[in-house]
């Protein structure tokens, strides 16, 4: 199983990535979860994150599927939205595995505003992953991926 990280130590150890990442994943509400059904194909659900206290957190109504699936095999991806079809602001994803929270003051600590009606799950995420892609060149003419992986470090990759 790969290393985990909180956000606060992705964000000191990636300072740059991790800031243009969230900066992706704030500019816009819906972002899209990927987790693993019972029978281990993908589920694809819309969801939102907040970055509070150091933390990536995934709040979700009670009993939903997702929910049950992180639940069940808390592996995860997110991605932000792609909008933007000349990619000018790239696009960002971050995988990691979803640790569920109970306690009720936690809970109710970490959200505010933006989370389900109760009861609700509360997940904080581990980083496992972050990639950033976006297009070089003037004019763009290829990709340019930067990624980190909690162990291996920062990475740039240019495809044509």
């Amino acid at each position: 199983m790969p290393a985990m990280a909180t956000w606060d130590e992705v964000t000191l150890a990636a300072p740059e990535l991790a800031a243009a990442v969230r900066q992706r994943f704030d500019a816009h509400k819906h972002k899209a979860l990927a987790t693993l059904r019972q029978d281990g194909s993908p589920r694809i659900s819309g969801t939102e994150v907040s970055f509070r206290d150091g933390e990536l957190w995934l709040g979700m109504m009670d009993q939903s599927l997702k929910a049950l699936d992180l639940r069940r095999d808390p592996r995860l991806a997110l991605h932000s939205p792609m909008l933007d079809a000349e990619m000018a602001e790239g696009d960002a994803k971050v995988a990691g595995r979803a640790i569920e929270v109970t306690d009720p003051a936690t809970k109710q600590a970490r959200m505010s505003g933006g989370e389900p009606p109760d009861p609700f799950h509360l997940f904080r995420v581990d980083v496992t992953e972050l990639v950033r892609i976006t297009l070089g060149g003037d004019p763009p003419d290829h990709l340019v991926i930067e990624s980190w992986h909690e162990g291996a470090g920062l990475k740039r990759v240019e495809r044509r």
